[in-house]
């Protein structure tokens, strides 16, 4: 078996739009080419704008849609060319907690029926059985007992979301993937799923891809940051060297854009231009429409991914921008 939970490399996934009937349709690439991996118990963070193709992503991981090109393992298979059997054990490898806990509850089930269908679906457990494991699940995510016979409606935000945490990892999944998982609470609730998070990857082993705009969550629960722009990856690596000392003009700019960060997050760099369209994404570096710094080889030539400082960066400028490289920065700290 692979030591990775996931092998990423090259992912694509490209949608066709249709623009009318007297147009053609036009290909839109949502994920360009990203490759990762991620170990039992780490946090890949994917990071970026909305309309990045973060969402697209998790998609394509979680085995929602198939990528267009590229290959992925999840747990040592090939989870492209998987076989029907395959691909039934693979959908128990991944599970994914949605952005709005509200939405991700069926209203009409009672909370042990919800915890448990995973169960009655995917094993031939006894229904005894399956209500011990439900109610051991509800309790791992800090609700009570009594809990267990009451319907979504009744529960708060962070309530729900706890309980959607719990049914994705009802069948003991090696990776979850968090799209927006708290985006939709509150902060001092946040706080809390965030914690819960942490503490069953501690205690089960669990991979997490979470996906999130907002970086000082990321900050908190992220051992690794990709970050993405117009579906490409910008700047990859450990989230100790991106977060204290970003290399790429476009992280750079997302740092500075939150000020609860400190250090980085006070450099003001103001971004001028607009968005691209993904239809039509400019022909070099995609940022470089917005960049301060690009010149006239950014704009005719797309950088690929090299490594710099202990992680990856798609800048042709980034030494300069980030001024002389140390040898070592292993002691770079966020603390």
């Amino acid at each position: 078996m692979s030591e990775f939970v996931v092998t990423a490399t090259g992912l694509t996934r490209v949608y066709e739009v249709r623009r009318g009937p007297l147009r053609a349709s036009a290909q839109l690439t949502a994920v360009g080419g990203i490759s990762f991996t991620l170990a039992a118990g780490r946090t890949l963070a994917v990071v970026g704008e909305s309309g990045c193709g973060k969402s697209s992503l998790g998609r394509v991981v979680s085995l929602i849609e198939k990528p267009s090109a590229g290959s992925l393992q999840l747990t040592g298979m090939d989870a492209v060319a998987a076989s029907p059997g395959e691909q039934r054990t693979l959908r128990r490898a991944v599970q994914m907690v949605f952005q709005n806990p509200y939405g991700s509850l069926n209203p009409r089930k009672k909370i042990g029926a919800i915890l448990e269908a995973p169960l009655a679906i995917n094993t031939t457990l006894p229904p005894a059985e399956r209500e011990a494991r439900a109610r051991r699940m509800l309790a791992m995510v800090g609700l009570r007992p009594e809990h267990f016979d009451r319907y979504p409606h009744m529960f708060s935000g962070g309530q729900r979301q706890r309980i959607a945490i719990a049914r994705a990892l009802m069948l003991g999944p090696a990776l979850v993937v968090a799209d927006e998982p708290v985006s939709a609470l509150d902060v001092s609730v946040q706080a809390q799923v965030l914690n819960l998070l942490a503490d069953l990857q501690q205690d089960l082993g669990v991979a997490y891809l979470f996906i999130s705009h907002d970086l000082a969550v990321v900050r908190y629960i992220a051992h690794d940051v990709l970050v993405m722009y117009l579906g490409l990856a910008m700047e990859q690596g450990p989230k100790e060297r991106i977060f204290v000392r970003p290399l790429h003009p476009y992280t750079r700019a997302l740092l500075a854009s939150t000020p609860a960060l400190g250090g980085v997050g006070k450099e003001r760099i103001v971004l001028t231009g607009e968005l691209p369209s993904p239809l039509d994404p400019p022909a070099g570096c995609v940022f470089s429409t917005r960049c301060p710094h690009a010149d006239d080889r950014c704009r005719a030539q797309r950088p690929g991914l090299r490594l710099l400082d202990g992680r990856q960066v798609a800048c042709h400028h980034a030494e300069r921008l980030a001024g002389p490289v140390p040898e070592d920065n292993a002691g770079l700290s966020l603390h």
